[in-house]
């Protein structure tokens, strides 16, 4: 069984100083959110043993702010910054899930990226799972959205389309309806 988790970017500036896309910060709501995430996801395990980051300011802000709330509650994992998930689109997310992952075959990765590809790549990877978050998670993956799905799959290299069993979608909005 593999567990991947799929985090948007939490919520960012309207534009970066220095008018560059991938140079955006996180806002004051988007630094909340990402810390809620990370301490919604240290007392939810089980945690990512690996985490792949989008090399944008905003991704690595965000899952920088999570592993705050989280790490004195939980194992660090292993991290590592791709420049190729910045943009990327669900297939090359679903290649670097394959390919990324092979040194330390984690059973639980989590992935910090960026909308259209992530909403995308969670509604293409999902084939089963909870109702209620496949129907919140079908119009959108909003920021500091998260996207739980369990694989039946001894290797991430065999993780494919539809194959996914949602588990959870959860979000800061649903966290504060209760």
């Amino acid at each position: 069984m593999r567990r991947l988790m799929l985090l948007r970017h939490a919520k960012t500036e309207t534009d970066a100083p220095s008018g560059r896309d991938q140079d955006r910060r996180l806002d004051h709501r988007g630094q909340r959110d990402a810390a809620e995430m990370g301490d919604w996801m240290a007392t939810h395990p089980p945690v990512p043993e690996t985490v792949l980051v989008s090399h944008a300011v905003r991704a690595r802000q965000t899952w920088d702010l999570a592993w705050e709330a989280m790490k004195d509650r939980v194992a660090a994992p292993r991290v590592e910054v791709l420049p190729e998930l910045y943009g990327a689109d669900p297939a090359q997310i679903l290649e670097t899930i394959r390919t990324a992952t092979i040194p330390a075959n984690p059973k639980r990765l989590l992935l910090v990226g960026h909308n259209p590809g992530m909403h995308e790549a969670a509604l293409m990877l999902t084939g089963s799972g909870d109702k209620a978050s496949a129907k919140a998670l079908t119009d959108n993956l909003p920021t500091a959205g998260l996207a739980i799905l369990d694989f039946d799959v001894k290797d991430w290299g065999d993780v494919a389309y539809r194959r996914g069993k949602l588990v959870l979608f959860v979000s800061p909005k649903l966290l504060r309806l209760g």
